[in-house]
């Protein structure tokens, strides 16, 4: 899960209130709301309050920024809410909320608007039979945050199907679009996650018109479609796979349902180096015993393990600490941190701090949070 951009621009300690931010915004096409809860903006659900911005327009969102910055205010940029964990106390800058929406399909690709559902631009290539991005289908958020991590599920990475990326410059006003190579891609991030430079205007993608699917790299995807790894499916048929296996697990946003009241897998997948993992096996053998097999994958920079078997092996099972815990491990997904109806933000970073603490201590290995931490930090 994913969105928003990397972190709050905090400018300046100046603090505003709702009418001199209607004054300061008058122009902008914005409108302003007074004091909103930011656990209604997230899928975490937690975070205190704050005035916010909201742009129905690139144009809105484009001046709204520029007269922030002008004006040395802090800035959280929110759109889908969904890779975002903000503290209890809120946020004293401005939130500005990200609307636009627009979606343009042609028989080469998709352009979409940095507000627009992820979810739905995915269903829109898949309905025009445009083959890419189905197996990042039901992954919620918006479109604007793809590039800014690099989302990534089911063999697919949005890095490899980018076209180019409209970006809002804030140290220039200026506005203009980036081929992939400015990006600094890799595994779940690009430079646009360390710097809050540049605010994703669109995105757009070069997609297959001939209806099948990008070749599939994921074992378990490959098997629930009886193909080998590597063969094509019709896209339809990929993405209802895809959305029954993310549901599976939780992932698919369903407000009945708190395993999905989260920000997704929490962790990233660590990556130790090759002078790093045979000390980081040998701590695993010791645990778990020398006869388990460890899920090791290649990377670009050493092996990738996977988070979610190192919590589960560190001791942490689905659902704990227990039935009673506000924040809890989901309990069809141990890679994801819960908020079972009433957590705080407090709630949430102590368990991630436990589980991270706990895989630390047992194996050696340092668990990176995935989601953007406004106000706190692990």
């Amino acid at each position: 899960m994913f969105d928003t951009v990397p972190s709050a621009n905090v400018r300046t300690t100046r603090v505003v209130s709702s009418d001199q931010l209607r004054d300061l915004l008058a122009d902008t096409g914005a409108t302003v709301h007074d004091s909103v809860r930011l656990s209604e903006l997230t899928t975490l659900r937690v975070g205190g309050r704050a005035l916010l911005a909201e742009c129905a327009s690139t144009e809105a969102l484009i001046a709204t920024v520029n007269a922030l910055d002008a004006a040395g205010l802090a800035v959280l940029l929110v759109a889908g809410g969904s890779n975002l964990l903000v503290d209890d106390a809120g946020f004293d800058g401005v939130v500005v909320r990200i609307g636009t929406t627009g979606v343009e399909l042609d028989t080469g690709g998709v352009v979409a608007e940095a507000g627009a559902n992820w979810d739905e631009v995915v269903a829109a290539t898949v309905a025009a039979g445009l083959g890419g991005l189905e197996c990042l289908s039901g992954i919620p958020g918006s479109a604007g945050a793809t590039p800014v991590q690099n989302v990534g599920a089911y063999g697919v990475e949005v890095a490899s199907l980018l076209r180019r990326v409209r970006l809002l410059d804030r140290r220039t006003g200026e506005v203009r679009w980036a081929e992939p190579a400015e990006l600094g891609f890799g595994y779940r991030t690009s430079v646009l996650k360390h710097s809050d430079d540049a605010v994703v205007l669109a995105v757009e993608f070069a997609l297959d018109p001939s209806g099948m699917s990008a070749p599939l790299r994921y074992g378990e995807l490959a098997k629930v479609l009886g193909a080998a790894e590597g063969q094509t499916r019709p896209v339809d048929e990929v993405r209802a796979q895809v959305l029954r296996l993310r549901a599976g697990k939780g992932m698919v946003l369903d407000a009945a349902d708190h395993d999905t009241w989260s920000a997704g897998s929490f962790f990233t997948n660590p990556v130790v180096t090759e002078d790093q993992l045979p000390l980081v096996l040998a701590a695993i053998a010791a645990h778990v015993g020398a006869d388990v097999k460890v899920p090791t994958y290649p990377a670009p920079d050493g092996t990738k393990l996977s988070a979610g078997w190192l919590i589960e092996r560190a001791g942490f099972a689905k659902g704990f600490p227990g039935e009673d815990a506000a924040a809890r491990l989901s309990t069809k997904h141990t890679l994801a941190l819960t908020n079972r109806g009433a957590a705080t933000a407090a709630d949430i970073v102590a368990l991630a701090r436990t589980v991270r603490t706990g895989v630390q201590q047992r194996f050696g290995v340092t668990l990176e949070p995935e989601p953007v931490t406004v106000g706190l930090s692990l």
